[in-house]
């Protein structure tokens, strides 16, 4: 009696024990909330929403307390040395620095807010969504449907809105680098020589060479690669997520499978970003990886292409 008495105890101790831990670390979010729930958050001292539209739009109207960050210029992502661009940034410290500026501690459930009026905006959510993963921080969320569902919503729930600008005071972020997160071109011709699926989620006219990115040398897709278009993941290409009934139809449709190794490609990892997001957070695929250097930098150091139409 007194033994099964102890080992109790011991298994009860063990729980309080694992409790005090994971009290003491913070815990992962949602990776979509909707327009309601930001409505029913706002004012709330551990919640940062993040409004990645253009100055004068955030200016004019926006999430009462949502800080403004330019995407393309604020250090999200940046040119390697070597000329690739949109890459992680390779000063994590000062990332980090650029972070807590924005108000954010490691303690921040930080809600991204795109612009939403498509997919490719959405892109912007999905990349720096994946950013703060990569720093080890889980307490991150996408606004479904971006800004445009919120302000389509507010006059009708009497959602809050504000203007003018907001100046958050800074907080101190520390990363925690998940470097199993960070693909290299190496990394993916190892994947490749192996059979891991590789899934280039650009438009089809991209995938079969017809049209290519301004800064790739060639037009085409990394040999074997599948398509599974970023637009075809939210609804009529806008803003919203699909649900995942439809979505796990579009993978079978693309011969996707939805779990397994696989990494996701695109340009230069802003499309590419919608896909792994997806893949990882919305279907689970924790086996999905991102290669931010994509096309660009695949074709920039001259490895070979599929082209699927070869235009004379």
């Amino acid at each position: 009696m007194q033994r099964h008495f102890m080992a109790g105890m011991r298994g009860l101790l063990v729980l309080a024990a694992l409790a005090l831990v994971a009290a003491g670390r913070p815990a992962a979010a949602q990776p979509l909330v909707d327009s309601a729930w930001v409505a029913a958050n706002v004012g709330k001292p551990d919640v940062v929403f993040v409004d990645f539209r253009p100055a004068p739009d955030y200016l004019r109207a926006h999430i009462p307390g949502a800080v403004n960050s330019n995407y393309a210029r604020d250090g999200w992502r940046e040119e390697r040395a070597d000329k690739v661009p949109d890459m992680f940034p390779a000063d994590v410290a000062k990332l980090a620095a650029m972070i807590g500026r924005l108000g954010i501690d490691n303690n921040t459930h930080v809600v991204l807010v795109p612009g939403g009026a498509n997919s490719t905006e959405m892109g912007m959510g999905t990349r720096v969504y994946w950013t703060f993963k990569v720093l080890g921080h889980d307490k991150v969320s996408i606004l479904n449907g971006g800004m445009a569902d919120y302000l389509d919503l507010a006059k009708e729930k009497k959602y809050p809105l504000a203007s003018g600008g907001v100046k958050p005071e800074p907080k101190t972020f520390t990363a925690n680098l998940r470097r199993e997160m960070l693909i290299t071109m190496d990394d993916v011709k190892k994947a490749q020589a192996a059979g891991v699926l590789l899934v280039d989620n650009r438009p089809e006219d991209h995938f079969a060479a017809i049209s290519r990115h301004g800064k790739a040398k060639a037009a085409g897709t990394i040999p074997g690669a599948k398509n599974l278009p970023q637009q075809w993941l939210t609804e009529n290409g806008g803003g919203e997520f699909r649900a995942k009934s439809q979505l796990e139809q579009l993978y079978r449709v693309a011969g996707v499978p939805t779990s397994g190794e696989q990494i996701n490609f695109c340009n230069t990892g802003h499309w590419a970003s919608i896909g792994w997001f997806v893949s990882s957070e919305l279907l689970g695929n924790k086996q999905a990886k991102l290669y931010d250097g994509s096309m660009v930098e695949w074709t920039i150091k001259d490895n070979p292409v599929e082209q699927r139409i070869k235009l004379q």
